[in-house]
């Protein structure tokens, strides 16, 4: 029942279009104690699980599972392998698999489904050429029936962590494979080993998952999850208070900015809802271009850096939910602790770089130029995101007074991240990704255009250099030189100002008083629904 007396005024308007959408949606979407309703920004997507966006990575991860799992304790369990032998070079892992393993059509789980997936992956590979591990993977061989052998070309350190992401390593089932064993193609259905099954989809409406009764672990409490197509934080915000969706789970990377800090505070005072503030979970940062417009100027990035008053940034829109970054990764990440020298919030030195460099004011001019090019750039977000619009309100405003024009761009979230790949950016929202990603697998994807990284340091001159380091430091054997080389590589960027710090995010949770097991994921893009159940 919609609590009318409860809702905000300006969610109003939201909460009749949501009445209108809801009539029109079969019964069994909401109201049911054996229904979970979620939302989210958008359809899950085909669910390949070796392919990425529109693949919506929490949805892949409820249908496909990997060999090896990041724990909540930040370690590498046993998942649907075992047990594992590493050789003494360093190079074969022997899997035992897990017997009695079935996909959610009844198709066998064993080593002969391994093999088809990496060979379906490696297939593939220049498009996972982000992730070294791929590259690293000579040969996988059938051992037996649940054995499977996987040699890498080097002893490669990250190897189980990387086993352990959402994707590309996850396992389809055989008979969901397209004809000619290329999942690049597209796949018949997605049919995984997962505790839930992808049952329908509507487009722009809603995504249903049910229990996969063949499921080998403990089945969800729920026997049926509807994820409602909801475009932003206001509408998302009405559906919740109106009684439509029973959780909202975000502000942790892909997740996104669900609702507003501002929302998710006034829930934080408001008995009829549970919140959680997750641990930081990764570096919510700016990269800025040096390669092409102003900002190919070292100068003008590192006086970006130091007019920009990060303090009153995370009081002003976090709320102090957030921490303020000073470099790329946390120091709590492995190698990361390198002890790095912050920019400090100094207008005047900002000032002095850009007149040093040649980029001053006229009288009466409030934006500086040089040589007839004026100091303006464009920073590039996700039009529906209201964090990133309030953190580049904030930048805009702190720039302007240091006289430098800061153009707001608001994309979709697909022509957003074509800018990225393309380097249409002055200054362009990224992140790091969070355990178990940082530092080896974020570092390694710097080296494709894959990401807004790459195209950012493109105007570096010793760009050669720093991939060569990267590539290096991910099969180094010696822990000491792999310090070495990360201080080496963290510092590099660092002095190059590549990158605007701003906080180490979280994540928000706000859910309904008679959910229970609500928690956070092992790593931000895993929402574990399964643990979750209702009161009686």
């Amino acid at each position: 029942m919609i609590r009318w007396r409860h809702l905000n005024p300006h969610v109003l308007v939201s909460v009749l279009v949501l009445l209108m959408m809801f009539l029109l949606v079969s019964p069994c979407l909401a109201g049911e104690k054996t229904t979970l309703t979620f939302s989210w920004s958008s359809n899950v997507g085909p669910l390949n699980p070796h392919l990425y966006s529109p693949n919506q990575m929490f949805a892949q991860a409820m249908v496909y599972e990997p060999l090896v799992k990041y724990s909540e304790k930040g370690t590498v369990i046993p998942w649907l392998a075992t047990s594992w032998k590493l050789s003494p070079d360093g190079t074969v892992y022997t899997f035992q698999l897990r017997k009695g393993v079935v996909f959610s059509d009844g198709t066998p789980f064993d080593a002969a489904a391994v093999k088809k997936n990496f060979d379906a992956i490696l297939l593939n590979a220049k498009r996972h050429a982000w992730l070294e591990f791929i590259a690293q993977i000579k040969d996988t061989a059938v051992v037996g029936a649940h054995t499977f052998r996987l040699t890498l070309r080097r002893p490669y350190y990250p190897a189980l962590q990387e086993l352990a992401l959402v994707r590309p390593a996850r396992f389809l089932a055989p008979s969901a494979f397209p004809e000619n064993g290329n999942t690049a193609d597209g796949i018949k259905k997605p049919i995984g080993t997962g505790p839930w099954v992808l049952a329908e989809s509507k487009l722009g409406e809603y995504d249903r998952f049910v229990q996969n009764d063949r499921y080998w672990g403990p089945k969800p409490a729920f026997a049926a999850l509807v994820v409602k197509v909801i475009g932003d934080g206001n509408t998302r915000a009405a559906a919740f208070e109106a009684g439509e969706i029973d959780l909202i789970y975000g502000g942790g990377g892909h997740s996104g900015a669900q609702i507003s800090l501002d929302t998710f505070k006034r829930y934080q005072g408001d008995p009829r809802y549970t919140t959680q503030v997750s641990p930081p979970l990764l570096s919510r940062v700016l990269a800025l271009n040096t390669k092409s417009g102003p900002t190919r100027d070292l100068a003008v990035r590192k006086a970006i850096l130091q007019a920009v008053d990060k303090d009153a940034l995370v009081r002003g829109i976090f709320l102090d939910t957030e921490r303020r970054a000073d470099t790329l990764f946390a120091p709590m990440f492995p190698y990361c602790d390198v002890k790095l020298a912050p920019y400090a919030f100094v207008p005047a030195t900002a000032e002095k770089l850009l007149d040093g460099a040649g980029w001053t004011r006229a009288a009466g001019q409030t934006v500086r130029s040089k040589g007839g090019e004026e100091l303006a750039i464009e920073l590039v977000f996700v039009g529906k995101d209201p964090v990133m619009k309030a953190i580049g309100e904030v930048i805009q405003g702190d720039l302007q007074k240091v006289g430098i024009r800061v153009a707001l761009v608001g994309q979709e979230e697909d022509a957003f991240e074509k800018r990225q790949l393309s380097g249409e950016f002055g200054m362009t929202f990224n992140e790091t990704w969070g355990a178990p990603y940082d530092p080896h697998s974020f570092l390694s994807s710097m080296r494709v255009p894959s990401h807004a990284d790459y195209q950012a340091q493109l105007g570096l001159a010793m760009k050669p250099e720093l991939d060569a380091k990267i590539g290096e430091v991910l099969v180094s054997t010696d822990r000491t030189k792999r310090q070495r080389l990360y201080t080496e590589i963290l510092s590099l960027l660092h002095a190059q100002a590549v990158y605007l710090p701003i906080s180490y995010q979280v994540g928000t949770i706000v859910h309904r008083e008679d959910l229970t097991g609500v928690a956070y994921g092992a790593t931000k893009n895993e929402i574990p629904f399964e643990k979750m159940g209702r009161k009686p």
